[in-house]
């Protein structure tokens, strides 16, 4: 298979064998497109996002795959507690992927994670629903 499914697979698959504050099941998607009514529960997706080759040495090139990881989660009515808590959860995420060895693909390392949006403020105002993104990259050689 393509090098970033492989990852972005296990990425999920790490993911579900962690210790998180709420539990999920992570899935891995090619297009993250839910119904509103799907995101009453915790809903953590993970998607592949892009690749970045590089020359390493004659023989060899450097791949960072960018993965994105989404955790969304339609709201009730206290927006300040509940957003509190799923930013920390997200926080967990990245910590818990942060050097993390992939088992399935023991090649790649983490090499960063950036958090845009920390939530998005539009998807709070218009449907009540908290949507964070993180995006994890892992380089590999070959």
């Amino acid at each position: 298979m393509a090098l970033v499914i492989d990852i972005a697979d296990a990425v999920a698959a790490e993911l579900d064998g962690g210790s998180f504050s709420e539990e999920f099941a992570p899935e891995r998607r090619v297009l993250p497109d839910f119904e509103l009514a799907d995101l009453a529960g915790l809903k953590v997706t993970v998607v592949p996002k892009g690749v970045e080759v590089a020359g390493a040495s004659r023989s060899l090139s450097q791949h960072d795959v960018q993965i994105d990881v989404g955790v969304q989660k339609k709201l009730g009515s206290d927006l300040d507690t509940e957003v509190a808590s799923l930013c920390g959860l997200v926080e967990e995420i990245a910590a818990f992927l942060k050097g993390h060895r992939l088992a399935d693909v023991p090649g790649a390392a983490w090499v960063r994670t950036a958090n845009e949006p920390v939530y998005s403020p539009e998807h709070l105002a218009e449907k009540r629903l908290f949507t964070s993104v993180l995006t994890v990259t892992y380089r590999a050689m070959k």
